[in-house]
C-alpha cells in the first residue's frame, strides 16, 4: 500500500496535501489499468491549471476512452524513440 508510513514524513500540511493528490492520481491510474507512468507524463504534458473546465478535466481522467488513447499513443511514440535509437 502506497503511503502507509510516508505519511509521517509530510513536514507541512502543504506536503502532505501534494502527496496525497500524487498518490491518489498513482492509485486511480492504477485502479483503472493505466500505465502510471504514462499518466503522469501525459498529465504533465496537458498541465490543467483551475481554469480548467470539468469537461476538459473529465478528458484527463484515466477510466476515459479519449485519455486511454493519448496513452497508448505516448506508449507507441516511447517505443518508437527506443527502437530508433538503436
Amino acid at each position: 500500500m502506497t503511503g502507509r508510513k510516508n505519511w509521517m514524513f509530510a513536514d507541512t500540511p502543504d506536503g502532505a496535501n501534494a502527496s496525497a493528490l500524487v498518490y491518489s492520481l498513482v492509485e486511480t491510474a492504477k485502479a483503472n489499468n493505466v500505465d502510471v507512468y504514462y499518466y503522469l507524463k501525459y498529465l504533465l504534458l496537458k498541465t490543467p491549471t483551475s481554469q480548467t473546465s470539468d469537461e476538459e478535466l473529465e478528458k484527463l481522467c484515466p477510466w476515459n476512452p479519449e485519455c486511454k488513447e493519448a496513452l497508448e499513443d505516448l506508449h507507441r511514440q516511447h517505443q518508437k524513440e527506443i527502437f530508433d535509437a538503436m
